[in-house]
């Protein structure tokens, strides 16, 4: 389910970039950094996007695994995607 999930936010990724930070990071400063980025120019909105995509999937894989990351992202300040969806103790 995963896959299929991020393969369509990937394509929603690529058609308009803030869409796919939405749904993934929610209403924030992610959200807000990318639509400047992607008003500035596309290209940099669409690389931002897919560097939250990947990290959200990545700290999920290790959430899964029982390996929380130790440090937080680089340049990413939703909660939500540093620890892969998986809040208040979900799984």
């Amino acid at each position: 389910m995963d896959g299929v999930v991020g393969i369509l936010v990937a394509i929603l990724c690529v058609i308009f970039p803030p869409l796919g930070v939405v749904i993934i990071a929610g209403c924030g400063a992610d959200l807000l950094i990318n639509v400047l980025l992607t008003i500035w120019l596309w290209v940099p909105g669409l690389i931002h996007a897919f560097y939250l995509l990947f990290v959200y999937f990545d700290r999920r894989e290790k959430y899964k695994m029982g390996h929380p990351p130790l440090q937080r992202a680089p340049f990413v300040f939703s909660n939500k995607i540093q620890s892969g969806g998986m809040t208040y103790g979900r799984f």
